[in-house]
């Protein structure tokens, strides 16, 4: 008598049992857990896919409600069972590493023409750039201050003397570039006669008193910023005499009387190195020195 047939009781029973995806999952000698699987790819065509795992033993320090929260027995569906994941319902992905920048390349800011010419000056060995108002690291036309100094640009100089930056002329007696006294000099009449200057002695001369100024302030600094309103002839900068450090006032006198005077009306009250200038007529001494 032939069996009885089992019916079907519905037309998926007639799928073909290789169009199932089968996995096969055993762990081999070597402490390895190979997983196999078929699938079928984006073309239609069935491939198979053979993941390898090897399981080693890691030691980290985590929370202890960390470490108590794993000892927990599983409930539920999962009571019974071993611990870790069930191949069967769980899938296991791979580690994905992330790694946290501080910014993108997108983020960075753009470089601006003023910072590529200061470092191609840089690069030409031509120095910092020095800003002459302010001496902020900045070109002279970006100062932030240009509107409380525009006097230094703007002043009025008094006319171009030829023998400003004319070197010295040597006697006519020199032979070969040696050395020559001032006495012997063309600006000496005769002999032990110190050469004349246009202002009369250096105590003739008209000078400003100059102080709220900072420690590292230099004579180049004061001279460059008095220059603009004319020929400065002497910087003085007051200094402590075993530290050399700057005690925050200088000297500056002038050739006139007048360019001291146009100097003194617009630096008075000035902003230069973060500071507030104080420029007055120096007052002699009460001992005359």
């Amino acid at each position: 008598m032939a069996a009885a047939s089992i019916p079907k009781t519905s037309w998926a029973d007639d799928v073909d049992e290789l169009d199932q995806p089968k996995i096969e999952d055993y762990v081999d000698e070597n402490g390895i857990r190979i997983t196999t699987e078929y699938a079928i790819n984006d073309e239609g065509k069935k491939v198979k896919i053979t993941r390898k795992i090897k399981r080693t033993l890691q030691k980290s320090v985590v929370e202890h409600t960390v470490a108590e929260r794993k000892k927990w027995a599983k409930f539920g569906k999962e009571r019974g069972n071993k611990d870790g994941p069930d191949r069967a319902t769980t899938t296991v992905g791979e580690n994905v590493a992330l790694k946290i920048s501080a910014g993108n390349k997108s983020s960075e800011p753009e470089v601006t023409p003023e910072q590529n010419i200061k470092t191609e000056l840089a690069k030409a060995g031509a120095g910092k750039v020095v800003c002459r108002l302010c001496k902020g690291d900045h070109f002279t036309a970006k100062c932030p201050y240009k509107d409380s100094l525009a006097g230094l640009e703007t002043a009025d100089l008094p006319p171009a003397d030829d023998a400003v930056d004319a070197p010295a002329p040597a006697a006519s007696g020199a032979i070969g570039g040696k050395y020559v006294p001032p006495s012997m000099r063309g600006g000496a009449s005769r002999p032990g006669e110190s050469m004349g200057r246009p202002g009369g002695s250096r105590e003739d001369l008209p000078t400003l008193r100059v102080t709220n100024i900072s420690e590292d302030t230099q004579e180049s600094d004061l001279r460059e910023l008095f220059g603009t309103f004319g020929r400065v002839a002497r910087v003085y900068v007051g200094r402590d005499r075993e530290t050399g450090i700057g005690k925050g006032f200088a000297f500056v006198s002038f050739e006139e009387r007048a360019i001291a005077q146009r100097a003194m009306e617009k630096l008075n009250g000035k902003g230069y190195d973060n500071l507030i200038l104080s420029v007055q007529w120096s007052q002699p001494r009460p001992d005359g020195r």
